[in-house]
């Protein structure tokens, strides 16, 4: 239908609450985003108004995008691999030396059906939330289903966790 969302109402809720809360408390936010590919940015600016909240979205797919927009150390994707704590943390770091925004948000996952390795399986998702000058918070989630609801469950989780680093 004509005008309405193309996300599942749950997010598109979700979305509208922290986008209030967050205009409430004058706090903007950036996004860093790998597995769903922008889909956390998406869900936020579908809403109205939501430039007043949304400074901006880092969509590094590729460790070479991770490198060079967030300043993800090479050595440590190499090490770590993309799929870490440490590289989320990273990210979330990078999001906010590299934006204006008050709290950033990362995801970096294995939503399917392939790239499963040992100790990562598909759906394994590490998200990342800072407050800038406060210190980050991490979530290592292992979602099921397809590569379609491992992704959405993890806007779910991101948005979650954007609220909870900011305090709102």
């Amino acid at each position: 239908m004509r005008g309405e969302s193309n996300f599942h109402p749950a997010p598109t809720a979700r979305a509208k609450a922290l986008l209030k809360a967050f205009r409430r408390a004058g706090l903007t936010l950036a996004t860093a985003e790998s597995c769903t590919g922008g889909m956390v940015a998406a869900v936020l600016t579908e809403i109205a108004g939501s430039s007043e909240v949304v400074e901006r979205g880092f969509v590094t797919y590729s460790n070479d995008a991770k490198h060079e927009l967030l300043g993800v150390p090479a050595g440590l994707i190499a090490a770590r691999g993309a799929v870490s704590k440490e590289v989320a943390l990273a990210m979330v770091r990078g999001a906010i030396k590299k934006s204006r925004a008050g709290v950033a948000v990362s995801i970096t996952g294995i939503a399917g059906p392939s790239g499963a390795r040992p100790g990562k399986p598909v759906g394994l998702v590490h998200l990342a939330a800072l407050k800038r000058g406060g210190r980050p918070i991490h979530a290592r989630r292992v979602f099921k289903g397809n590569r379609a609801q491992v992704r959405a469950a993890s806007v779910i989780e991101a948005l979650a966790l954007l609220r909870r680093a900011a305090g709102v």
